[in-house]
C-alpha cells in the first residue's frame, strides 16, 4: 500500500490532526498538513508544537527534520486526503457541520481519480456522505450516478478517532480502528491504508454505523459519569460522603462506579450525545437526561461556593486546575473554565487560579483584577477558600496538612 499512496494531505493540525500527520511522515510518508493558523503553521514548520501532548514534540522535530512533514495555509495534490477538523455544537446544541463542509470544498480542486478522501473528525450519522456529496457537487466528472446514487471515482470514507488526550500517540497505533466507506470499495481501501500504520485491528461496516459507533462509545461514558455525578448530588443532600460511598459499592464484582467531578468537558463526550439527541430526539431521553444531569453540574458546585464566602466579608478563593480533565493542557467545554469565570463574573471575591499545564490563563481571565494566576504553594498561603477541580498529578501529592485550617471543597476526590 504504501509504495501506492507517497503524499498525505492532513487538514486540521490540531490535537489529532498533527499527531496523525507526524505519525505518517515518520512512517515514510509524504505529508502536508493544511492549517487556517499561520501561527501554528510557522511553528510547525520549524519543528515545534502549538499544543501540549507527551513527545509531541520529538516526533513533530523528527518529522519536519527529516523532510516528510511541511505545515500549510493552502492544500496541494496529493493521494489520501484526511480531514480533522472540529465538528462543535452551535445554540441548542445542534451540531455545526461548517469546518468539514468548508475543508471538503477547500480540498475539492486538488482530489482527482483514484483518491482517498477520509473524515476522521467526529461527526453526526450522514456526515461522510455528506462529504462524498459535497465533492460530487465540486467535482462531477468523478462522479457517476448508479441505479439512483452516487459512485465516486474517489473514495470516500469515515474512521473516527479514539485516542486519550495524554496518550494519543500510543493509542493512535495500537487502538482497534472502526472504518466505514460510503461503499464497500472504500471502506476497503481505507482499511488497508490503516493497516500500514495501526497495530490494532481493523473492523469494517458502512460510514453511518462508523458515525454513530464513536457517538455511543462517548454517550455510554456520559451516561455513567452522569450517575457518578447524580450520586454526588445525592450524597450531598443526605450528608454521606460520596468517595466511600463508590469505593464500597465498587466492591460489588459487578459494578464499577466512576468518580464524580464538577461537569464533563472536552471536545467528545461533552458534545458527541448532543449529536445522537439531534439525530432522534424522540428517542434519546435517557442521552438526553445524562448530559442534563452534566451540564448542570458546575451551577451545583458554584452555589457551593457561594455559600462558603458568604462566611467571609472579602473572600479569597483557590481554584486547583482549568482543564477538562486531569494532567492536560486542554481547556475546550471545560466545567472547571466555565466554573471560575462564574465565579468571577458574580464577584464573589479574589480568584486564585493553579494551573500548570498552561503557560498563562485564557484572555478574559487576564484582564481581570480580581483573578491572580499563581502556584499551588501561593494559593495555599492566601486563599480561605480551597476548591479542588481538576486531578492534576501535582495536586494529589500535595501535603494535607497545609488543607488544615482552610474551607476545602474537593470535587475530585482529592484530598480525601
Amino acid at each position: 500500500m504504501q509504495n501506492k499512496i507517497k503524499k498525505i494531505i492532513v487538514i486540521g493540525l490540531g490535537y489529532i490532526g498533527l499527531p496523525t500527520a507526524s505519525l505518517l511522515a515518520t512512517k515514510g510518508y509524504q505529508v502536508v498538513g493544511i492549517d487556517i493558523d499561520e501561527d501554528a503553521v510557522n511553528t510547525i514548520n520549524n519543528g515545534g508544537v502549538h499544543i501540549v501532548e507527551p513527545e509531541l514534540d520529538i516526533l513533530v522535530k523528527s518529522a519536519v527534520n527529516s523532510g516528510n512533514l511541511k505545515a500549510s495555509l493552502v492544500p496541494e495534490e496529493g493521494d489520501v486526503f484526511i480531514i480533522a477538523v472540529p465538528t462543535p455544537f452551535k445554540e441548542d446544541c445542534v451540531p455545526d457541520l461548517s469546518y468539514v463542509e468548508t475543508a471538503t470544498s477547500t480540498i475539492a480542486p486538488y482530489v482527482g481519480e483514484g483518491d482517498l478522501v477520509i473524515l476522521e473528525s467526529t461527526s453526526p450519522v450522514g456526515t461522510t456522505e455528506r462529504v462524498r456529496d459535497i465533492l460530487a457537487e465540486e467535482k462531477p466528472e468523478l462522479f457517476q450516478n448508479i441505479r439512483g446514487r452516487s459512485q465516486g471515482k474517489i473514495m470516500v470514507a469515515h474512521c473516527p478517532e479514539r485516542v486519550l488526550p495524554g496518550q494519543i500517540l500510543k493509542e493512535l497505533v495500537s487502538n482497534d480502528r472502526i472504518i466505514g466507506g460510503v461503499d464497500r470499495d472504500s471502506g476497503e481501501k481505507t482499511a488497508e491504508f490503516y493497516k500500514s500504520f495501526v497495530s490494532g485491528q481493523i473492523f469494517l461496516t458502512d460510514a453511518r454505523t462508523a458515525e454513530l459507533a464513536k457517538l455511543t462509545e462517548n454517550s455510554f461514558r456520559d451516561i455513567n459519569i452522569a450517575f457518578a455525578n447524580e450520586l454526588s448530588l445525592i450524597c450531598d443532600k443526605l450528608n454521606i460522603n460520596v468517595w466511600e460511598l463508590i469505593s464500597l459499592a465498587n466492591r460489588h464484582p459487578r459494578v464499577n462506579i466512576l468518580q464524580p467531578g464538577p461537569g464533563v468537558g472536552g471536545h467528545c463526550i461533552a458534545v458527541d450525545p448532543w449529536f445522537i439527541v439531534n439525530s432522534a430526539p424522540e428517542h434519546a431521553t435517557l442521552i438526553r437526561t445524562a448530559r442534563n444531569v452534566n451540564d448542570s453540574k458546575p451551577a451545583y458546585v458554584i452555589q457551593k461556593v457561594k455559600a462558603k464566602a458568604d462566611r467571609f466579608k472579602s473572600p479569597k478563593i483557590a481554584c486547583f486546575g482549568l482543564a477538562f480533565k486531569a494532567d492536560i493542557d486542554d481547556l475546550r467545554e471545560s466545567p472547571a473554565l466555565r466554573i471560575v469565570r462564574a465565579l468571577l463574573s458574580e464577584g464573589i471575591g479574589t480568584l486564585f487560579i493553579v494551573e500548570p499545564n498552561i503557560p498563562e490563563l485564557p484572555t478574559d481571565l487576564q484582564e481581570s483584577p480580581e483573578v491572580v494566576f499563581v502556584d499551588a504553594h501561593s494559593a495555599l498561603e492566601q486563599a480561605d477558600i480551597i476548591v479542588g477541580l481538576v486531578d492534576h498529578k501535582e495536586f494529589k501529592l500535595m501535603d494535607l496538612d497545609l488543607l488544615k485550617e482552610k474551607i476545602v471543597i474537593d470535587l475530585r476526590g482529592m484530598w480525601r
